[in-house]
């Protein structure tokens, strides 16, 4: 079941998962085909999307974003209960809302979090009912490098009572991400930030995810390297060369598991690759969503 209110530059739906959970999805506008689908990583909300978006549909290509369950606008698990097989069911009832009828599937444009999510859905679809027509993992592979896994969740659980405004915010921002050099405005941090009873400002995610998601990561592994050795679809691997989640090693043995996947490395970006460099990242998807016709 989907609600739509139309914005100026995107419409903002919402879709009512299996299990009754609402999920907040938006639709920009773009007449190229396929499509394509942003899934975000943990933690973060739709809104780490809006400049590749917001690019691509200048140039014609239509997207959709979406927040997980969990996360930004979309509701929270009753009681925490929140397994990875939800967020790979969520992700394939998105991939059909952006699927034109009698059009090819969307390509999957997923982050960290999203990636695994993508990798499996794609992996484990069965050949007439592939969810997407192919893949750009951002920043990910199967098997990660724990320490830059426990430095994000470091910095996820460093403040569990929130903020007393937007400056503190911002300033731990800053403190996570150094090499940034603009400061997160009042107006950027609205989207990332829910007030609570009490007046504080905490991030827009559910902090349950800490222990379902987050527990359930290491015995998921089986499941990827299977679900990736099972691709057949094209796959853009866009990594951040300054990275500490994806190594020289995990992207080689990626490569070895998927052999016909492209690589790329972006110079100036981390883990957080759309971010620190969004316009090389909207290159790198455009030239490959090209190749695809």
């Amino acid at each position: 079941m989907v609600a739509e209110t139309s914005t100026a530059a995107s419409a903002l739906s919402s879709l009512v998962a299996a299990d009754g959970v609402t999920l907040a999805v938006e639709h920009w506008p773009g007449s190229g085909s396929p499509a394509l689908v942003f899934a975000h990583g943990f933690g973060q909300t739709r809104h780490a999307w809006d400049g590749a978006a917001r690019a691509l549909a200048a140039q014609g290509h239509a997207s959709v974003t979406f927040d997980a369950r969990g996360h930004g606008g979309s509701e929270w698990v009753p009681r925490g209960d929140y397994h990875m097989q939800q967020f790979v069911d969520d992700l394939i009832d998105v991939a059909g809302t952006a699927r034109s009828p009698g059009g090819p599937a969307p390509v999957l444009v997923g982050a960290s979090m999203g990636g695994l999510i993508g990798l499996v859905a794609a992996g484990e679809a069965e050949p007439a009912r592939l969810p997407f027509s192919a893949l750009v993992l951002v920043d990910i592979t199967p098997r990660w490098e724990t320490q830059g896994v426990e430095r994000i969740l470091g910095f996820m659980r460093a403040h569990p009572d929130g903020f007393a405004g937007y400056d503190e915010a911002a300033a731990a921002i800053e403190a996570y991400l150094p090499h940034r050099r603009e400061r997160k405005s009042e107006s950027q941090l609205k989207p990332l930030l829910r007030q609570g009873a009490d007046g504080r400002l905490r991030w827009h995610w559910d902090p349950a995810l800490l222990d379902g998601v987050v527990a359930e990561s290491e015995r998921y592994q089986p499941r990827l390297f299977q679900a990736a050795s099972r691709v057949r679809v094209p796959v853009l691997l866009l990594s951040g060369a300054r990275s500490d989640v994806v190594s020289r090693h995990t992207v080689d043995e990626f490569l070895r598991l998927v052999p016909h996947a492209r690589h790329v490395a972006l110079a100036e970006a981390t883990h957080m690759v759309a971010g620190d460099a969004n316009d090389a990242f909207t290159r790198e998807i455009v030239s490959f969503v090209e190749t695809l016709s």
